[in-house]
């Protein structure tokens, strides 16, 4: 019976792939094989020496320390694209937002006097919420992954133009205009919407230069990470009148009750649908690694998949490539049926499989050389 730890509630939907007869899924389990979470922080988690792979039901990982979980080779994954769909719901949503001070005027009625003339309050009242149309402007979508496309296709639904910049897609099916500059973004869109991870690259990309070079009255739309955003520099831009809106959910103090900007309460992902599709996605991947040994979506390990082949498989995560798959290869001798590595940063993966059981000498000496060996 493998433990999984759970360090949020997770959607029962993970007990149709982590079935009671072989895992035992609970928030007290003392000795775990894995964890799954969402947005438990693990920076201050003293992680149990049994633990061999965690997974986050969602896409970001800034909750887990990467570099502690590689160091002990942990393998950590991540659900990209279970929650796209949500997240692009909302980023519609936002446009909207942006675009109808829709958000004013629902604080406004709310707040009418009841006096019996509700009707007469709201007509001569709401030209004070006087917006504008989307459909013909140019979206900036910078980040053409799961969300970005999917947000790409449905403002092209809607009548938009949009422009994209993305280093790591060169081309698209989709109608748009994509661009190896994103300070074309910056320079012709009407509205833009942030879709990167938080990267030294990334960090504060949107500042006073950059708003210096985008059109006058822009909305900008972050439900991607806070980092993104100098939020200094987007206050000072909406005094200004050259950001007309700032829609993010991603609050923090300096945001609160500013004029013009629209904090979400992290909404991007919360719903059952997505919560559903990540929790199924990361038990999918937990399950794989502890019965099969293999690494899919994984934010620290390569990618490595194999068939298996023989009775027993070791799978192994060292540092040195080289001398670990020569040594693997020697120990296993004729027992050995075949042999794959990949490499990422620092971590070596390899599955070793072998025609018959693997005798514990043979494993030890393994363990000699890496940072953790499993047999199964």
């Amino acid at each position: 019976m493998k433990e999984i730890l759970k360090l949020n509630e997770i959607s029962s939907k993970v007990n149709d792939i982590l079935t009671a007869d072989s895992y035992n899924v609970t928030a007290d389990a003392k000795n775990p094989q894995a964890i799954i979470l969402r947005s438990f922080s693990m920076h201050d988690f003293d992680t149990p020496d049994s633990v061999v792979a965690v997974a986050r039901a969602g896409a970001g990982v800034n909750n887990i320390p990467l570099d502690k979980m590689s160091a002990k080779g942990i393998c950590v994954f991540n659900t990209p694209g279970a929650n796209a769909n949500a997240v692009k719901e909302l980023v519609l949503f936002s446009l909207l937002l942006s675009s109808r001070r829709l958000y004013e005027g629902i604080v406004w009625t709310q707040n009418l006097e009841k006096n019996g003339e509700v009707n007469k309050q709201v007509e001569k009242g709401k030209k004070a919420f006087v917006g504008q149309e989307i459909y013909g402007r140019t979206l900036g979508i910078i980040g053409l992954g799961a969300i970005g496309k999917l947000v790409a296709g449905a403002v092209l639904a809607l009548g938009m133009k949009v422009i994209a910049y993305d280093p790591f897609v060169k081309q698209t099916d989709l109608a748009i205009t994509l661009t190896a500059d994103i300070n074309e973004v910056y320079k012709n869109s009407d509205y833009i919407t942030l879709h990167t991870p938080a990267t030294p690259e990334t960090k504060n990309s949107v500042n006073k230069d950059t708003i210096a070079l985008m059109k006058d009255g822009v909305r900008i739309i972050n439900l991607a990470r806070a980092e993104l955003v100098n939020n200094a520099d987007i206050k000072q831009a909406i005094a200004d009148k050259k950001v007309a809106k700032y829609v993010t959910d991603l609050p923090c103090d300096e945001l609160l009750g500013v004029d013009n900007v629209i904090t979400i309460p992290h909404l991007g992902a919360s719903t059952g649908e997505a919560e559903d599709n990540c929790a199924v996605m990361a038990a999918h991947e937990l399950k794989d690694y502890l019965e099969n040994g293999n690494v899919v979506n994984s934010v620290n390990f390569p990618k490595l998949q194999s068939a298996r082949n023989g009775k027993c498989r070791v799978c192994v995560v060292a540092e040195d490539a080289d001398n670990a798959v020569a040594k693997i290869s020697v120990l296993g001798g004729d027992n050995l049926a075949g042999i794959a590595s990949a490499t990422r940063g620092n971590i070596c993966y390899i599955i070793a499989d072998f025609k018959e059981k693997v005798e514990d000498a043979v494993v030890e000496s393994i363990k000699a050389i890496a940072l953790k060996v499993r047999v199964l």
